[in-house]
């Protein structure tokens, strides 16, 4: 694989970083995390931003540091305060690994920030890309930092057609990554490249004729509105179909809620008891009973609506919701009666949330006792 990287002389990369600064001072975004790094927001930032388009995760980074400006009010607030902050983010995971990094700093650490990327890996959720971002950013440190944009735009400079997904074809891209590295201003660089990929690289139809670096790069388009070939992955997960069905049990003004096991999807947040169950497009589902304890006193009072899809990353969900009524609020493992208010301040999955008003006008039309 050398020769994927070895192609460039020492003179082409030079001016390769001099274009890229250059095209970076007078075309980066005005981000608010640029103005003026610091370790805590540049952290939360690239937390946030993981899996999320930037307009959506600057609401959240901005929401987040106005409710915890800083590591120490993160350590200390409510986990549960904490996920339904994060709600509709998804990858849940994110945000009980950003609690304990927060509380890791704070305790352990006590404010003492290391300076290099390696050191930053030892916080949960923390990982290479994450730590490279912030130790560069933040410190200094000379440590490229490879993200998917990083990975699409190196790969295609150097014309590097090992997957990307595979260690034959990331190896050489890392390589030369930090090869590339600007060592006077790191995290500069690395904004750079993480930019180019988002204004200019893009996935599809990248702006070729507009890139700072096009006269060295071995994959540039000659024709307006294609798409290089590169990168190559070499294969995708296959999207799994799923009927999701929310049983929502009440009982009088109080309706059963469980919260979810922290491993696995919508890891600790909260819902109505549920059933999955793989399927087609076109199959037809059974009723099943809520998974629950007591069943004998239910009594099905039908459909909510009509079955609506909800996309996760490698999940393709037909979310149905059946109304059930009970006798009486019994006692149930994991789960908890509240009334509907006291239901919505939980952490819940975004696939209840855009349903939450719908469902609770129907109970209330409903009038049951």
């Amino acid at each position: 694989m050398a020769q994927n990287f070895e192609i460039f002389t020492k003179h082409e990369i030079i001016h390769a970083r001099e274009q890229l600064k250059s095209w970076f001072i007078s075309n980066q975004r005005p981000l608010p995390w640029r103005e003026s790094p610091r370790p805590y927001a540049t952290w939360l930032c690239e937390i946030i931003m993981q899996q999320t388009r930037i307009e959506q995760g600057t609401r959240y980074w901005n929401s987040f540091l106005s409710k915890w400006p800083n590591f120490e009010a993160l350590a200390a607030a409510n986990s549960e305060e904490i996920m339904k902050a994060w709600q509709g983010l998804g990858y849940y995971s994110r945000a009980r690994n950003l609690h304990k990094a927060a509380q890791v700093v704070a305790h352990e650490w006590k404010l003492e920030f290391p300076k290099t990327a390696k050191d930053w890996q030892a916080l949960p959720g923390v990982g290479p890309y994450t730590a490279a971002a912030i130790a560069s950013i933040c410190f200094g440190d000379s440590t490229a930092a490879v993200d998917g944009n990083a990975l699409r735009v190196i790969s295609r400079w150097a014309g590097i057609a090992e997957p990307i997904d595979k260690p034959a074809g990331r190896k050489p891209i890392e390589a030369l990554a930090q090869a590339f590295l600007n060592t006077k201003d790191p995290g500069m660089h690395n904004q750079a490249v993480m930019e180019l990929g988002a204004l200019v690289c893009t996935p599809k139809s990248p702006s070729c004729e507009a890139c700072p670096i096009h006269d060295t790069c071995r994959s540039r388009c000659t024709i307006p509105g294609q798409t290089p070939p590169l990168p190559v992955k070499a294969g995708k997960t296959k999207v799994k179909q799923v009927a999701l069905t929310f049983h929502v049990v009440v009982s009088g003004e109080l309706v059963l809620m469980r919260q979810r096991p922290s491993d696995g999807i919508w890891g600790e947040l909260w819902e109505f008891p549920s059933t999955w169950e793989e399927t087609s497009q076109t199959a037809t589902l059974k009723l099943q009973q809520p998974p629950i304890s007591s069943t004998k006193s239910l009594r099905h009072l039908g459909q909510m609506g009509e079955a609506f899809e909800h996309i996760l990353s490698h999940r393709k969900l037909n979310v149905y919701f059946h109304i059930w009524q009970a006798e009486t609020a019994f006692s149930e493992e994991n789960g908890q009666w509240l009334t509907w208010s006291e239901a919505q301040k939980l952490p819940i999955p975004r696939a209840i949330e855009k349903n939450w008003d719908e469902l609770e006008k129907s109970m209330q039309s409903t009038r049951l006792s």
